[in-house]
């Protein structure tokens, strides 16, 4: 039992540590991983470092270098811009077509931090020009990416994805999707109208006009359409075979994403070392060192210790809105895919069992709860958002508003989650 309480102790340092430095928590859970498991749990070190994931890791890394290289060659922001230019004059559809942009661009693969980092400066821009509120626009980019972010072509839903295949909850891949899609298009929705989106509706045309007119007579556009050449053809092939093969003929996500990364290297369709360098290695590392951890965890039965406690503050009738509750706390300041779904996720067979409940139910309440406060500036998705902003004046005004909603929405999602998973 003592075992228990010092891995488990472990595990909330490392959760502690995440949400009050900005230290890399993958590199403390691997070192207390070390430590715990084989100077105080008697572990072989292979045993320990057996728990590394390399087929999560092959799959964060083929789907994000390849989505990196066809952000780093201008596909994206091209297929982005186009679909801007197609709502023109507007005001009111202006923000719904970027959330339906970002939906899918987060679905196809970049997930959420990649595409709110691609669209957050084009729907800023815009929004200043047809006089749309920054929280409207960040509110519909923002929760777009997150709606977007369980696909099992994003990173985010690999992630997910991979540990519930490991608790035995595996080929829910689609349900998770819609799960995570169907909660916050419902609170993305319901907010744009409740706080004035509906108003933007009521004029005649947006004051944004997508061709402009300079003081030299040239015309300048907003959102500049570039043109597609051979390369950004190539790359939207590309990622379209991705999908045909890992949906219908089942390959593997990350090694189907690497052979498309090296097409597009093969045929200098993109730099390669470039969108290395631009990979999220920290994200990468922080998921691989907690998921080592988690194991040792296991293996000293601080997992089944941690969900006892879990246990003890739900009842069978409220465990999704109270597990919705305490994930969304901790995600405020804390790393949704890289801390928060690895240390919960484990827990949810035990829970189910103590409980009585649905362990589907327990899961979905975890990554939609977890996912519904990451508008925070607190968080990476509302600081790209705020970060954008053309006027930095508005930057704290956009601040405070997107730290009330993600604060808020610990408890809008957990009640979300009880009606929607109980």
């Amino acid at each position: 039992m003592n075992l228990a309480w010092i891995s488990l102790a472990a595990l909330i340092v490392a959760i502690t540590l995440s949400m009050v430095t900005s230290v890399n928590v993958g590199v403390v859970s691997l070192a207390m991983a070390w430590l715990v498991g084989v100077y105080l749990g008697g572990m072989p070190v292979a045993k320990v470092i057996g728990g590394f994931p390399i087929d999560l890791l092959l799959n964060l890394i083929g789907v994000t270098l390849l989505f990196g290289m066809a952000n780093e060659n201008g596909t994206l922001g091209r297929v982005a811009a186009r679909a801007v230019r197609a709502c023109k004059g507007s005001a009111g559809v202006i923000p719904i077509m970027f959330f339906v942009i970002a939906v899918t661009l987060s679905s196809i693969g970049p997930g959420n931090i990649a595409t709110t980092a691609i669209m957050a400066p084009m729907a800023m821009a815009v929004a200043m020009r047809a006089a749309i509120p920054p929280f409207l626009m960040a509110l519909m980019v923002g929760n777009g990416a997150q709606a977007g972010a369980l696909s099992r072509f994003a990173p985010t839903g690999i992630i997910v994805n991979t540990n519930m295949e490991a608790i035995g909850l595996g080929g829910h891949e689609t349900q998770t999707y819609l799960n995570n899609l169907l909660a916050h298009i419902v609170v993305t929705f319901a907010a744009y109208f409740l706080f004035g989106g509906w108003k933007l509706f009521t004029r005649k045309r947006a004051a944004i006009e997508m061709a402009q007119s300079d003081q030299a007579g040239a015309r300048s556009e907003v959102v500049e359409v570039e043109p597609f050449e051979w390369k950004h053809w190539l790359t939207v092939s590309v990622l379209a075979t991705l999908v045909v093969a890992v949906i219908w003929l089942r390959a593997h996500v990350g090694m189907a994403a690497l052979t498309g990364a090296a097409v597009l290297s093969l045929l200098g369709a993109a730099n390669e070392k470039d969108a290395i360098r631009k990979m999220p290695w920290g994200v990468i590392l922080m998921v691989c060192g907690v998921t080592v951890l988690i194991g040792v965890l296991a293996a000293q039965r601080g997992i089944d210790l941690f969900t006892d406690l879990l246990a003890t503050i739900a009842t069978p009738g409220t465990v999704t809105f109270m597990i919705a509750l305490v994930t969304g706390a901790v995600s405020v300041y804390s790393s949704t895919s890289g801390v928060v779904l690895p240390a919960f996720l484990p827990t949810v067979p035990g829970l189910a069992a103590r409980l009585g409940a649905d362990p589907l139910s327990i899961a979905a309440s975890m990554y939609v709860g977890g996912h519904l406060v990451d508008l925070s500036p607190l968080s990476t998705i509302g600081a790209l958002c705020i970060a954008a902003l053309p006027n930095e004046n508005d930057g704290k005004r956009l601040f405070n508003q997107l730290l009330w909603w993600g604060l808020s929405m610990m408890v809008v999602g957990a009640a979300i989650c009880w009606v929607l998973f109980r």
